[in-house]
């Protein structure tokens, strides 16, 4: 990877270093505040410089990635209260900042840039004596070539993938016993999906409806339950759907609750898989969606080979329609219990939380945060005690149905 690469192992190193050195002398127990009023990002010369301060020094590193060009820094761990994207940014060079939990015990900055750039230093410098802290960054300006050439996150167990393991077959259930429902609550961490008025952000409203329906769900006796996050920290779409096939889950609902800029929208929408997107609007949400893994530094990537793709695409020949059903059967439990849905409830687009070949998904934009109505009903407990049952009829009804069609489906 290059003088980068390099460069991004000896900060690792050196940050890490100097927090073991000085532990004896300094307190690190607790989390590192930033400091607004001497965090500034804005442009310097040819490049732009980066200056973060902390309550305390932390372990750090940085790295960049591309398409779009972006410095990622991580830290153990931020508490990032009283810092706004606003206040922080000036200049022309960069273009964006999103921070917030990564994973549980990690931070994470990603800063977009207006072109190709390379960290050409980089120190923290901590006070001996008050033991605040300061992150120095600065940038210059780079060819694409070598950007593209330097670019890459370097390999962590801490907050990587684990290496691909073989999944053992599938236990066979008995037709009693509950099913596996792994719900995903949509964003997290640095990624907050919509926002609206008040400081309301759609991966806290998510998180309390997975929850809150996960315990219903449990509490029916026809299903087990995992959640992809149990707190307020990012999950990549890859380790998603990874997390959903080694718990082996029998469902798998992603839900989320989005905005719209232009037009309106509102009520409950149910969506499955598809290559072309039933329509723009459902093409938009994907974009947006899947975008969430590009600003948190995390790169989606088509890694299927020839065979591969089309093992995928047999075992979706039985997993699509059982999931178009369990569509379906959301939206009509839905329209007779709870309510209120969308103008056009079953939609399809190219969500990539969707692609899992053998587990049935669906996609579920519980509402709209642009809609007055639906930020009302999803901020009011009888509602979503309302919706929640109506969802759970609906599953049991999926159920039902599809312990009888199954044997017809693989026909």
């Amino acid at each position: 990877m290059g003088r980068l690469k390099a460069v991004i192992g000896a900060l690792w190193l050196v940050g890490y270093g100097l927090l073991a050195a000085d532990a004896g002398a300094q307190d690190f127990s607790g989390l590192a505040r930033v400091n607004p009023e001497v965090s500034k990002i804005r442009d310097a010369g040819q490049g732009a410089e980066v200056k973060l301060g902390l309550s305390q020094g932390v372990p750090y590193r940085l790295f960049t990635l591309d398409a779009p060009p972006r410095l990622v820094l991580d830290f153990q761990e931020v508490d990032w209260s009283g810092l706004t994207a606003a206040d922080l940014l000036s200049g022309e060079r960069i273009t964006s900042a999103q921070f917030g939990t990564y994973v549980p015990g990690w931070s994470r900055m990603v800063l977009e840039l207006a072109g190709p750039m390379q960290v050409e230093t980089a120190a923290l410098e901590v006070d001996p004596v008050t033991a605040a802290a300061l992150l120095s960054v600065s940038l210059q300006r780079s060819d694409p070539e070598s950007f593209a050439n330097s670019v890459g996150a370097p390999q962590d167990a801490r907050w990587d993938l684990p290496a691909p393991q073989p999944l053992g077959r599938r236990r066979n259930r008995d037709e009693n016993a509950p099913l596996l429902v792994v719900l995903d609550p949509g964003h997290g961490g640095i990624d907050p999906g919509a926002k609206a008025a008040g400081g309301v952000e759609e991966k806290d409203l998510m998180l309390q409806f997975a929850l809150e329906l996960g315990e219903v769900l449990v509490r029916s006796g026809q299903f087990e339950v995992q959640v992809t996050r149990d707190g307020d920290y990012f999950v990549s779409l890859e380790r998603r759907t990874a997390l959903a096939h080694q718990a082996g889950a029998d469902l798998f609902i992603s839900l989320h609750a989005d905005s719209v800029t232009q037009g309106h929208a509102q009520g409950a929408t149910v969506y499955t898989l598809s290559q072309e997107a039933s329509d723009a609007a459902s093409a938009s949400l994907a974009e947006r969606h899947d975008r969430g893994d590009l600003l948190s530094g995390t790169d989606l990537s088509e890694t299927d080979d020839l065979v591969a793709g089309v093992m995928l695409d047999l075992a979706r020949q039985e997993t699509q329609p059982r999931s178009q059903a369990l569509a379906q059967a959301l939206v009509s439990g839905l329209k007779a219990h709870a309510g209120p849905v969308n103008r056009k409830p079953l939609r399809s687009a190219g969500f990539s939380v969707l692609k899992s070949a053998d587990i049935p998904s669906v996609l579920l934009e519980i509402g709209f945060l642009s809609s007055a109505r639906d930020l009302a009903n999803l901020q009011d407990v009888a509602w979503r005690r309302q919706t929640i049952a109506a969802i759970l009829k609906g599953l049991i009804a999926w159920r039902i149905s599809d312990e009888a069609q199954r044997s017809l489906v693989r026909q």
